[in-house]
């Protein structure tokens, strides 16, 4: 297992609706303050009403990273409106995560700042989840990646496999999905940066390669994003 990947002081990233990018955010900055005395986390998932990383704004402040949303995130109306704050981002000397909305019309949002973001040294992760409807296949993964980079004017620098099934993933389903996961990043001519693994299986990974559970460069995170399924009054608790 390792730990915090490497990446740019500016991380974007983007993804299909449902692939667990919020999740991944939150668990890139809380890592991040580890390494940096000002992290800022920056919702620009203006089209989701739900799973936001906004809203879990009070717990990640409490671990030291700061959340700057859309002025209507947390609301269910759909609007291309952006708060006057998203610019403070660029004026920090600290990291800067950016949850980008799913698809074409989320990354449009981030398009704004590709101009900004350009001249910082920065990555855009490209997270895909195998058992996600309309990304279930390297082609149809590598052709939504088309039309986020497009819509956003920036270029994705990695892949990383987030492959989950919620509370329902085990070690078998990350496992069955380094194939898709591999064959997504060649075909995109991208490296395949990590897989990420819930922390309550990591026991169930060797570390040896070659062993059949064995996981290159697995990245263990924290299930912050719950569904409200899945949600119970403890997790409501800390989020709150």
């Amino acid at each position: 297992m390792r730990g915090l990947p490497e990446m740019g002081r500016f991380t974007v990233v983007t993804g299909h609706y449902g692939c667990g990018k919020t999740n991944l955010a939150i668990n890139l900055a809380l890592g991040l303050t580890e390494q940096h005395a000002d992290v800022m986390l920056v919702d620009l998932d203006i089209v989701n009403p739900y799973f936001r990383s906004s809203d879990y704004a009070a717990m990640l402040k409490r671990r030291g990273v700061r959340v700057i949303s859309p002025t209507f995130a947390g609301t269910t109306l759909d609007t291309p409106s952006l708060s006057a704050a998203v610019y403070s981002a660029f004026d920090t000397a600290g990291a800067v995560i950016f949850d980008v909305g799913g698809d074409d019309a989320g990354a449009t949002a981030l398009g704004r700042f590709s101009k900004e973001i350009e001249t910082i040294d920065h990555s855009m992760l490209y997270v895909i989840n195998r058992y996600r409807n309309l990304t279930g296949t390297p082609a149809e993964a590598a052709a939504l990646l088309a039309e986020i980079e497009h819509a956003s004017h920036l270029t994705a620098s990695g892949v990383v496999n987030n492959s989950h099934l919620h509370d329902e993933t085990t070690a078998a389903t990350v496992l069955d999905s380094l194939g898709f996961a591999r064959d997504t990043a060649a075909l995109l001519d991208l490296p395949l940066l990590f897989t990420t693994v819930p922390e309550p299986l990591a026991g169930e990974f060797s570390a040896e390669p070659g062993a059949a559970t064995f996981v290159e460069n697995a990245y263990p995170v924290t299930i912050h994003v719950r569904t409200p399924w899945e949600d119970d009054p403890e997790v409501r608790k800390e989020v709150r």
